[in-house]
């Protein structure tokens, strides 16, 4: 069992390695709108405001698990003040926790988007959303090849390492272009794409050496989704995600389906299954009640490391809320994409 934990600890570290510049993510993509594109920042085809949760925890089999908190809310504003347009304000908190060391990365985000309508049947959406992001680590925590006495590792000796800190804040940006095409009440479909970390910042624990490039990569996405409702039972959600960032890469495909429980839409069963090129199935199942949403996703993980995790790749848990200013409701304020109600 405790080779079997090494094993996949250097699974961990080849794919940390091989993935350092990747971000906080989430399988369920769709319900994290907030990260995965800042023009999403007050998109709101269903509602006036949202608010959700997110939670998820990584490789519990490992010793050292990988979790990650996120908090979002956003809204529409000003919509007297534009004819055929508003603009959307939100804001997010992000926390992760990996690895020995208790690497922690906390980010703090401010959004804001213009959406403009165009005609009857598309909208387009520009956004960017800025912040501050800390990461910290134990470097106590970690073990080092001088620490080496020829039988054991010495966390007492001196670990050779020229650390210049073990704290770090930094100033970052991202930006995003979205448009949205609902020709017909029973079909919606929703593409995008933005670029994380325009600014590039600066990211290390070290101190500068002229061979070590420690500016922080842009990172890029771009997502495709639809809502197309099937009758008065069924509402179905096909969806892409494209992920990229100096040489890793990330592919999702998949759908999920809302089934009409009571008839009337206010309580919806949801289930789907989404792939993970080269890493993990995702099947998902969720619950709606009226303005509430809770979703449940598993990474089952597919790639090689299933010999040493047993297969388990992360567990993901989603709660989301959704409502509406007094002064929308009745005819002034209308769904953009297929619904139940």
């Amino acid at each position: 069992m405790r080779m079997r934990w090494l094993i996949a600890g250097f699974f961990g570290l080849v794919l940390s390695n091989t993935l350092r510049a990747q971000d906080l993510h989430f399988s369920q993509f769709f319900n994290s709108p907030l990260t995965t594109n800042p023009a999403n920042t007050g998109f709101l085809p269903e509602s006036d405001y949202r608010i959700g949760a997110h939670y998820r925890s990584q490789w519990t089999s490992v010793p050292v698990p990988f979790k990650t908190v996120s908090i979002y809310g956003d809204a529409q504003v000003f919509r007297d003040r534009f004819e055929t347009g508003w603009v959307g304000l939100g804001g997010m908190i992000l926390s992760d926790v990996a690895g020995s060391g208790n690497l922690r990365s906390t980010k703090v985000y401010a959004s804001a988007a213009y959406h403009q309508m165009l005609g009857n049947t598309g909208l387009l959406s520009v956004g960017f959303n800025v912040g501050a992001a800390n990461k910290r680590v134990d470097f106590s925590k970690f073990t080092f090849d001088s620490q080496w006495n020829g039988k054991f590792f010495e966390t007492g000796l001196p670990s050779g390492e020229n650390f210049n800190t073990n704290n770090i804040t930094y100033f970052d940006m991202q930006i995003g272009l979205n448009y949205a095409w609902f020709p017909t009440d029973d079909l919606y479909v929703h593409a995008g794409v933005s670029v994380h970390h325009v600014n590039k910042p600066k990211e290390s624990f070290f101190t500068s050496t002229p061979a070590y490039n420690n500016r922080l990569q842009p990172r890029y996405i771009a997502f495709i989704d639809a809502i197309m409702k099937l009758n008065d039972q069924w509402i179905i959600s096909p969806g892409a995600y494209f992920s990229m960032q100096t040489r890793a890469a990330e592919f999702s495909l998949g759908m999920h389906a809302n089934y009409n429980i009571s008839g009337d839409g206010e309580q919806q069963l949801i289930g789907g299954l989404y792939y993970r090129a080269g890493d993990a199935f995702i099947p998902m199942i969720g619950y709606q009640w009226k303005q509430f949403k809770f979703m449940f996703s598993y990474d089952a993980t597919a790639s090689a490391l299933r010999n040493y995790n047993n297969g388990y790749g992360a567990t993901e848990f989603f709660l989301g809320y959704q409502g509406f200013y007094n002064e929308y409701n009745g005819d002034i304020r209308q769904s953009l994409c297929p619904n139940f109600r």
